[in-house]
């Protein structure tokens, strides 16, 4: 059996030694957000919000409408908590959103279909919340559909 060449093992002591000093761990850290952000977030908030950069601990977020902004404005900790845990460090401290075009899949904000009656939004939202699989974001969403419906009767 062939035994580790000294050497390989050096140069990766030498490379992760020069990472430490470039500081460029911590980016590669950061970094790590962008392969697990759809899976994180779920389907529904993936294709309405895509992150675009992340600054020493700042994770900047393109959502899709201030509709989208306001309701992940309640979720940013908890979205923030659940990416930390996923890459094993708190790299995401604070989550900051910014209104723009999200990717092709995006939901247009100008596309606004006709009013739905009330039981048909109430049948929308639940098959909505079903699709949601983690159970702390799907409660949030149900809060928030619970609020907005609330206001748009008052309103």
């Amino acid at each position: 059996m062939a035994s580790k060449d000294p050497q390989v093992e050096r140069l990766g002591t030498v490379l992760e030694k020069s990472l430490k000093r470039l500081e460029l761990a911590t980016q590669l850290d950061e970094y790590g957000v962008w392969p697990v952000w759809n899976d994180v977030v779920g389907k529904p908030i993936a294709l309405n919000a895509q992150p675009e950069k992340i600054r020493r601990g700042t994770l900047f977020v393109r959502v899709a409408s201030p509709v989208w902004m306001q309701q992940l404005q309640y979720m940013k900790e908890m979205i923030a908590e659940k990416l930390n845990r996923r890459l094993k460090s708190e790299v995401v401290k604070n989550i900051f959103f910014v209104v723009g075009q999200v990717g092709g899949e995006a939901i247009e904000a100008e596309s606004k279909p006709p009013p739905l009656k009330a039981s048909e939004q109430r049948a929308i939202d639940e098959q909505f919340l079903d699709s949601i699989k983690d159970p702390e974001i799907k409660q949030a969403f149900k809060k928030l559909l619970k609020s907005y419906s609330r206001r748009k009767q008052g309103g």
